[in-house]
């Protein structure tokens, strides 16, 4: 079975690099996208992805904000935030909201993998 990802970024070259990083690998499907955090929330309801790999700094509604109403809806869900070098303290903010991993941009597609791979197999152990 496959690991489902949404993928949320509001600038669309980050989305395709991030999409084509993931369909590299046969157990990973990119089942939606989303350019801004409002977006994500309303997409996440809709598709109940395994994972969320989202961007901090978006228009309309930051990755923070969307990940307090994500943990909100679902306790459980599993986000991975994506952020530049220079926002360590918003990363810090999203672990403590209940961000499971980050990554830093641009996209290094072993850590990406793996931080994806790590994600799924803690909250497996854990159920």
């Amino acid at each position: 079975m496959k690991t489902t990802v949404l993928l949320v970024d509001d600038a669309i070259y980050s989305r395709v690099a991030l999409r084509r990083i993931l369909e590299m690998e046969s157990d990973f499907e990119v089942i939606a996208e989303a350019e801004n955090g409002v977006e994500a929330v309303r997409k996440y309801k809709l598709y109940r992805p395994d994972v969320v790999l989202m961007d901090i700094v978006m228009p309309e509604q930051d990755g923070i904000e969307a990940l307090r109403e994500l943990v909100s809806f679902d306790p459980k869900c599993r986000v991975i935030m994506c952020s530049a070098i220079g926002q360590e303290k918003m990363l810090t903010t999203a672990i403590s909201l209940g961000a499971k991993d980050y990554v830093l941009k641009p996209p290094v597609a072993e850590r990406i993998i793996n931080s994806i791979r790590l994600v799924v197999s803690a909250a497996d152990a854990a159920s």
